[in-house]
């Protein structure tokens, strides 16, 4: 089957910007600012690239790639940490991270039977870096949800080609949400799902470190958007009538930031990031395979090196608070905003999801005084 990859992605960026997100409609989440961008990119260096691919009936996936800065991953790696908030799912990579507290590879989002086809990509793209003619081990780091009610998963569409493109064309600067690269087929509280981020940048006197988030949203529990308990209002939420499992699903979450923090505290800045998914009334179900990944873009670390030892300023335990705020308050808007972006989607089977309807949600924000006029 032939996809018009370009064709798509241009119809999706033109969709998406005709939707607007969390903050454009005057649902400003927590205390802290955004950055420019509101987004992981607002994180120097960091890259976002995407590959879509919806075609006929049955195909409703992508690839989205983060990289860490456009340097050489395997040569210059990051440090880095993973949390599992709930285990049931396929994250590629995780021991020698958990071990060594390094990244040396992109990070891959994609769907469940395409783990393997997105690890082998990673690893061709690693090996064909200049500098990497010796490489004889790679990491990859790849993660996924299941999005095989709109997707038909089985069909294994995902190619290596598609990959290495979405790694190829990753940039700075403003991240398309919603239906695109691995949020394309997915649903998240029983309405369309996707790709959301948002960030946070500390006022200087805190820092003025930057903290992103980018996540794909693919799970479900009792929607509340800013405290405001929508799931509810709206009569549509987990467990309303009986034991189902419209709550199942995952969720994946990057987060990123330009503090020195090693690998100890990265992963407490993870743990952060699943109580932000909380927020939004996640429930992290038996079916649902939540992770953070989370990585420092400061103190990178060297592959070879003749020297044994090396020398990194770290951030003080004392001084990572407002970090923790800044991540669970950009993994929540970051949710909202995937939801927010999503449109009415038709996939596999006659499968249909809908998105978000905003009236409705605009409307109970407004009775609970949550509405910033």
């Amino acid at each position: 089957m032939k996809i018009n990859i370009l064709v798509i992605l241009m119809l999706l960026t033109f969709s998406a910007a005709a939707q607007k997100r969390s903050r454009e409609l005057g649902i400003k989440i927590g205390v802290l600012s955004p950055g420019s961008l509101n987004a992981i990119t607002d994180v120097a260096g960091v890259k976002v690239g995407q590959v879509t691919l919806s075609e006929g009936a049955d195909v409703r996936t992508g690839v989205t790639a983060i990289l860490p800065h456009d340097g050489n991953l395997f040569q210059q790696k990051v440090q880095a940490a993973m949390y599992i908030g709930n285990g049931f799912g396929k994250l590629a990579g995780y021991s020698q991270v958990e071990e060594l507290g390094t990244l040396e590879s992109p990070i891959i989002l994609t769907n469940t039977l395409s783990v393997l086809t997105a690890a082998d990509a990673i690893i061709d793209w690693t090996l064909m870096q200049k500098g990497n003619e010796n490489v004889r081990s790679v990491n990859p780091v790849v993660g996924e949800t299941n999005d095989g009610y709109l997707n038909d998963i089985r069909g294994r569409y995902i190619k290596k080609e598609h990959v290495l493109n979405a790694l190829a064309q990753a940039a700075s600067g403003p991240v398309t949400e919603g239906n695109v690269g691995a949020g394309t087929g997915t649903v998240c509280f029983n309405w369309k799902g996707g790709i959301g981020t948002s960030s946070r940048k500390l006022p200087k006197n805190l820092g003025g470190y930057t903290v992103g988030v980018l996540v794909q949203t693919n799970f479900g529990g009792v929607l509340k958007v800013n405290g405001v308990p929508v799931g509810e209002e709206m009569g549509k939420y987990a467990f309303k009538e009986s034991l189902d499992k419209s709550s199942d699903g995952s969720c994946m979450m990057v987060v990123a930031t330009d503090a020195p923090l090693d690998a100890r505290n990265l992963k407490r800045l993870a743990k952060r990031v699943f109580m932000g998914m909380a927020q939004t009334g996640g429930i992290a179900s038996n079916g649902s395979g939540d992770y953070v990944i989370a990585f420092s873009t400061a103190n990178r670390v060297l592959h070879e090196t003749s020297e044994s030892t090396f020398s990194a300023n770290y951030l003080h335990n004392d001084y990572v608070s407002p970090l923790f705020l800044a991540a669970m308050e950009s993994t929540e808007e970051a949710i909202i905003n995937s939801l927010l972006m999503a449109r009415t989607s038709e996939g596999t089977q006659g499968h249909k999801v809908e998105e978000l309807p905003k009236d409705k949600l605009l409307g109970i924000m407004r009775k609970y005084g949550r509405l910033k006029q």
